[in-house]
């Protein structure tokens, strides 16, 4: 800002800033909101690491080191969590769950003990994990929510359910058939996703051809028939006879074929094919819950596309060095990806909660991403 001085009284006069760069931060802010946002999009949406933006920033004349670019971001984190923890509040009372978790890397993590879940006992436990979920709302919102630790998938479900209305009906969830993944606190409606069970008849069909394509065409009717209820628009009353009519026969129809071959002998129990034929008959139940619950899902693809969100940062940045940073990147990845579902312009939208965090903390449900598109 120009300064000047008056030689005849000394006295100093500076500059207004214009109204824009007010609006982008406070006057001896550095860094503005809009940098702030533009610093958080690309490690937490795009995978790409703090260091990677240090030297674009070289490149266009602008110089910042990684740690200024984490700074900035876990100022950007603290300004958006008052949403983050209405999100969380508003996903413990959702109607579905989609639920997904893939490994990930903390280098100053230390083992704990953890009590093992629905038991009294401890164990030492290493592995971490980054957990995803989407909760779709009775108003049909979609929550998006990460949580990195060491921790399992179905402890973070454990998490959001244990604040859940018991008022409320038990919840669907679309999850991977591993009993870590099953929740513990209350009543719920377990899918698991036939994309998994399909995928493991696939990977044998070079060695049972004969045997595997029948099932891989009758199976890719499922999708078939469950994507001509979005194209008429189904309520779900009707998609779930739609269902019951087209696809329930279609399943059973796998589940003969595969103990019919167990049966006859045609097939080793322990093959590839055998395997897969076992978990198809072992899951029957959880895989067909479509065919019994109105807005039960066929499968989990929506959350795994939601994780390469993580992924891609596993790959570019490899590890997170310390807890904390890797709960800073769950915010902001959390907001980026909600905002995203909901369709609007995240950066205008996380350059609005940084300007307005005061009124963002007193009331945060008025800047949900829904209500910010609503009143913009």
């Amino acid at each position: 800002m120009e300064r000047l001085r008056c030689n005849t009284c000394g006295a100093y006069f500076t500059a207004d800033l214009p109204d824009e760069v007010n609006a982008d931060g406070e006057a001896n802010q550095k860094y503005g909101y809009s940098a702030r946002s533009i610093m958080g999009f690309p490690k937490n949406g795009m995978g790409s690491p703090f260091y990677r933006q240090g030297s674009l920033q070289d490149l266009l004349g602008v110089p910042e080191s990684a740690s200024a670019i984490f700074d900035q971001t876990e100022y950007l984190s603290n300004a958006i969590y008052p949403i983050l923890k209405e999100l969380m509040r508003i996903a413990a009372n959702a109607k579905h769950y989609y639920l997904d978790d893939t490994s990930n890397r903390i280098l100053g993590q230390k083992p704990l003990i953890k009590k093992q879940r629905n038991s009294d006992k401890t164990r030492l436990r290493t592995g971490v994990y980054t957990s995803g979920v989407i909760a779709t709302t009775l108003d049909d919102q979609h929550i998006v929510l990460f949580e990195t630790n060491i921790g399992y998938a179905g402890e973070f479900i454990d998490s959001i359910l244990s604040k859940r209305d018991m008022i409320n009906s038990p919840p669907l969830l679309m999850c991977y058939a591993l009993p870590s993944n099953k929740p513990s606190k209350v009543i719920i409606y377990l899918c698991f996703y036939n994309s998994h069970a399909r995928r493991q008849f696939y990977d044998v069909l070079s060695h049972f051809s004969e045997e595997v394509e029948h099932i891989l065409e009758r199976y890719s009717l499922i999708w078939s028939f469950d994507d001509e209820t979005q194209t008429k628009n189904m309520t779900e009353p009707d998609r779930l006879i739609h269902h019951q009519t087209h696809l329930l026969p279609i399943m059973e129809e796998i589940k003969e074929l595969g103990s019919q071959h167990l049966e006859n002998n045609t097939v080793e129990e322990n093959s590839g094919l055998g395997k897969a034929i076992k978990y198809f008959n072992k899951h029957y139940y959880e895989l067909t819950s479509f065919c019994r619950l109105e807005g039960a899902k066929l499968d989990n693809n929506a959350m795994e596309a939601q994780l390469k969100l993580t992924v891609r940062s596993i790959k570019n940045s490899m590890f997170y060095k310390v807890l904390s940073g890797g709960s800073i990147s769950d915010v902001i990845t959390s907001l980026i990806a909600t905002a995203g579902k909901a369709g609007i312009n995240v950066f205008n939208y996380f350059n609005l909660l940084q300007r307005e965090r005061e009124k963002v903390m007193a009331n945060p449900e008025k800047y949900l991403p829904w209500n910010y598109l609503e009143n913009s």
